[in-house]
C-alpha cells in the first residue's frame, strides 16, 4: 500500500516485536523492527520504544527516536510513544516528560493497538 502508515518499533523482545508487525499489518501499517534507537532509519509515521530494553537516560533516547520520524515531508504528524510493564509506572512517565507523546502499558498497547494506532495517526 503506497500511503500505509509506516511504525517502527524498537524493542530486543523479537516476541513483542513480532506480535506488534502481526498487528500492524491487520490495521493496514507496515511495522520495521530494530533491536537499538540507533541502529533505527527513517522516515516512519510513529516510534514505539520498548522501556523494557532502554538502559541509562531517556532524553538522548527520545531525541534519537524523534530524529527516526524523518522528514517534515510525511503526511501525518509523526509521534514518539514508549510502552512497558505496568509496573514501570514512574519510568514511563519520566519518558513523557523527556518528551514521548504518550505512555502506555505493554498490555495496553497489545491489547488495544488498532485503536491506540487510530487516535495517534489521526
Amino acid at each position: 500500500m503506497p500511503n500505509e502508515p509506516v511504525i517502527l518499533v524498537v524493542s530486543s523482545d523479537l516476541l513483542a516485536a513480532s506480535r506488534l508487525a502481526g498487528l500492524a499489518h491487520a490495521a493496514g501499517a507496515r511495522l520495521e523492527q530494530r533491536a537499538a534507537i540507533d541502529a533505527a532509519g527513517g522516515p516512519c509515521d510513529l516510534v514505539l520504544l520498548d522501556l523494557q530494553g532502554m538502559r541509562g537516560p531517556i532524553e538522548p533516547i527520545v531525541t534519537a527516536a524523534r530524529t527516526a520520524l524523518g522528514s517534515a515531508s510525511r503526511e501525518r504528524p509523526g509521534r514518539v510513544v514508549v510502552f512497558g510493564p505496568h509496573v514501570a509506572g514512574d519510568r514511563l512517565r519520566e519518558a513523557v516528560e523527556a518528551g514521548c507523546d504518550e505512555a502506555v502499558s505493554r498490555g495496553e498497547l497489545l491489547g488495544s493497538f488498532a485503536t491506540l494506532l487510530r487516535g495517534w495517526l489521526a
